[in-house]
């Protein structure tokens, strides 16, 4: 049966639908060498000859496509896209590679923001896991600069103004600290450009640090470096695609006997810390300098 195409272009990894449909709309995809648009509709199982950009594409059946999930430590300091012209470090760089098929990020951290961060194989699951309309939580631990009252946290609770409409916390509760070092928790069910910091802005109070450390009930798991990525079990995986309504994933890359996932475990968090530090090292390592000829 045939479906839209960018559903099919999605469940290949390509983005989210709706990035998919603004590359349709740009007229970046061609099938059979005609320019496609919005509304074009191709069997994923077919032997259409599909390019994005020029560049030709694996088409996929549903049956195909195992959905898979990452969960990754998102670091301060790298952007959430795939490539940048300043050639600084992206979410992307460290993600293990496929062939025929992509990453795609549900959401987006902000450079200065760190902790969870999922990766899916699926389009069609992280789009509807972005979707307000869903609701998924999003929590955060969030500290911050200034003096706060019960008014503030009362209407951070109730609805703030912002400029592209009202926002509020469906939980905010006190973490600790004290003074320069205070923290709190605060749950949304949206993700909006900068939300959390621009709610706390429009109270006149400074977000000094902030790092999401749960989205829906998949907490950022324990002992995962930051930088780090892990695999998320079928059972895992399958609570995500019920919370937007998707059919349960059958099949997983991990392994099912126990003993060989907790080798498996060990190895792979020994490779990722490896691959962290790595990283780390070229990163800081000084660019080398131009000879000169006399």
């Amino acid at each position: 049966m045939s479906e839209k195409l960018q559903k099919v272009l999605a469940r290949a990894g390509h983005g989210s639908r709706r990035e998919m449909e603004a590359v349709i709309a740009a007229g970046r995809v061609s099938i059979n060498g005609e320019i496609a648009k919005l509304g074009d509709r191709v069997d994923g199982g077919s032997n259409l000859q599909v390019r994005i950009d020029g560049n030709l594409i694996s088409l996929k059946s549903e049956e195909e496509v195992i959905c898979r999930v990452l969960a990754y430590y998102k670091p301060e300091g790298e952007l959430c896209t795939r490539t940048d012209p300043q050639g600084r470090p992206t979410v992307f760089d460290r993600l293990p590679k496929m062939k025929d098929s992509r990453w795609v990020a549900v959401g987006r951290l902000d450079i200065n923001t760190s902790g969870l961060l999922l990766f899916t194989t699926d389009g069609e699951l992280a789009n509807r896991l972005m979707h307000p309309s869903h609701e998924v939580e999003r929590e955060y631990a969030i500290r911050v600069f200034g003096e706060v009252d019960d008014a503030m946290l009362h209407r951070l609770r109730t609805g703030v103004d912002l400029e592209d409409g009202k926002a509020s916390f469906r939980r905010l509760s006190a973490a600790g600290g004290e003074g320069l070092n205070t923290w709190y928790h605060g749950v949304l069910t949206e993700g909006r450009n900068r939300e959390v910091r621009r709610m706390w802005e429009s109270q006149e109070v400074q977000v000094s640090r902030l790092m999401r450390i749960r989205y829906g009930d998949i907490p950022l798991p324990k002992g995962l470096p930051r930088g780090g990525w892990m695999e998320l079990p079928l059972d895992q995986v399958n609570y995500l695609r019920r919370l937007v309504a998707l059919e349960p994933e059958t099949r997983t890359m991990l392994s099912e006997d126990k003993n060989q996932q907790r080798r498996s475990k060990q190895v792979k968090t020994g490779k990722i810390r490896r691959a962290v530090s790595k990283h780390r090292t070229r990163a800081a390592a000084p660019a080398p300098q131009k000879r000169t000829r006399k």
